[in-house]
């Protein structure tokens, strides 16, 4: 396996078309994950990660021994960066972003924090991702209201979330981009302003929005919402790079909370018996963690910046991946009771990835694996994520071993 390239070497920045090439001039920047050797159709669930990454992973055991218990003011400046590069890919501003280890963990903390008990209902979608799918529904077990609205269409699903909101939900929850099709929400603005009418707060799923297509909160028109996401798949961040960003003004409080919620403000002086709050961002911290996912976070944050890969020339590289990969697979004509794709939306208005529905997704899945095409799938949905260390001849090399695949099951 080759190594990664020198601490601190730099890259020419890239255009979109520069990543069609046979050759794909990103890939050597990921030798570690061999992105050049294999067909990693995995971007949905695992992307790969920048060499740089590993350069950020070693540096955070190298301060430990160093510095021992002095690492922390070291770890906490990695964290900053993480808040901008987090910031940044939101269009910006002075909003406070909190940070954790996983986006159910920011979840729980920021429903705990809601009036439950003066407004105990609860409103999202029946296609939502799982960590939140599944807190909700246990929500409902124990007694709050759920109403879940219907995903789809997706363009129009904010006005289905306008119309079910009243002054006894307390909260909405609504994500930026499907995991399970790719469709892209529409009318989260007039969502939002359905919230504020009667007091409902509004959370909005960003994680297969970023990097993917340009999310700019305020020509979205949710600045006034809470927005979570993290770094594990589109961003490269790997494990451990949830956030939480909250609207400007927002004066939470979680029930759910660790000591490092009160951290920045432990010099202040309070009762025994109060419990103390730093700023609003700290509110939403648990305790003592893992500070390894930001120095590698923000490694990657800074290897994006250097290579030229803004959320302008990702966006231009995700839709020209998608749509060759619904190109070549609508001209392969297979048989549509195996394997089909959901063509109500247009290739353009997809998120990151293609959505294939066949009720052997599951065996699909594992025949292409063996043949060393990665993809994922969810129940009978078989998804083909393309990344930008992917060369066009990968995605159409990846398109024939399906062929392969679903043809040799009816020879």
């Amino acid at each position: 396996m080759s190594g990664a390239p020198a601490s601190g070497s730099r890259r020419a920045a890239l255009r979109a078309a520069d990543l069609r090439a046979d050759s794909n001039p990103l890939a050597s920047d990921y030798s570690r994950f061999r992105v050049a050797e294999r067909l990693l159709l995995s971007g949905h669930s695992h992307q790969a990660w920048p060499d740089r990454g590993f350069e950020g992973q070693k540096r955070a055991w190298e301060d430990a021994a160093e510095h021992v218990d002095e690492k922390w003011s070291r770890a906490e400046a990695r964290a900053v960066r993480v808040r901008e590069g987090y910031r940044r890919l939101l269009g910006g501003g002075d909003a406070p972003i909190a940070l954790g280890p996983a986006t159910h963990d920011l979840l729980v903390k920021w429903i705990s924090a809601l009036p439950l008990r003066e407004r105990p209902r609860l409103v999202t979608t029946d296609l939502e991702f799982h960590a939140l799918r599944r807190q909700l529904d246990r929500l409902g077990e124990t007694g709050l209201e759920v109403v879940k609205v219907a995903a789809l269409p997706a363009e129009s699903v904010g006005e289905r979330i306008s119309a079910a909101v009243d002054d006894r939900t307390a909260a909405a929850f609504v994500s930026a981009v499907f995991y399970r099709n790719g469709h892209v929400a529409g009318g989260l603005d007039r969502a939002l302003a359905a919230c504020e009418s009667v007091g409902t707060r509004l959370l909005v799923d960003a994680y297969h929005a970023l990097n993917v297509l340009p999310f700019d909160l305020a020509e979205w028109g949710i600045d006034g919402a809470a927005v979570t996401g993290g770094g594990y798949k589109y961003l490269q961040l790997g494990e451990g790079n949830a956030f939480l960003r909250l609207p400007p003004g927002d004066d939470l409080h979680p029930v759910v909370t660790g000591w490092f919620a009160e951290f920045d403000a432990l010099t202040h002086s309070h009762r025994p018996d109060e419990v103390g709050w730093g700023s609003i961002g700290s509110r939403f911290a648990g305790a003592t963690y893992d500070p390894t996912s930001h120095y590698r976070a923000s490694e990657v944050f800074d290897f994006f910046g250097e290579r030229g890969l803004t959320v302008a020339v990702l966006a231009e590289s995700y839709r020209h991946q998608v749509a060759l990969l619904a190109e070549r697979f609508d001209a392969l004509d297979l048989d549509p009771a195996v394997i089909d794709r959901d063509r109500s939306v247009p290739v353009g208005k997809l998120g990151g990835f293609l959505a294939l529905e066949s009720p052997r997704a599951g065996e699909l899945r594992r025949a292409l694996l063996e043949r060393g095409v990665y993809t994922d799938h969810r129940d009978t949905t078989l998804r083909m994520g393309p990344a930008p260390y992917l060369s066009d001849k990968q995605i159409g090399d990846a398109m024939g071993m399906l062929e392969e695949i679903v043809a040799g099951r009816h020879e």
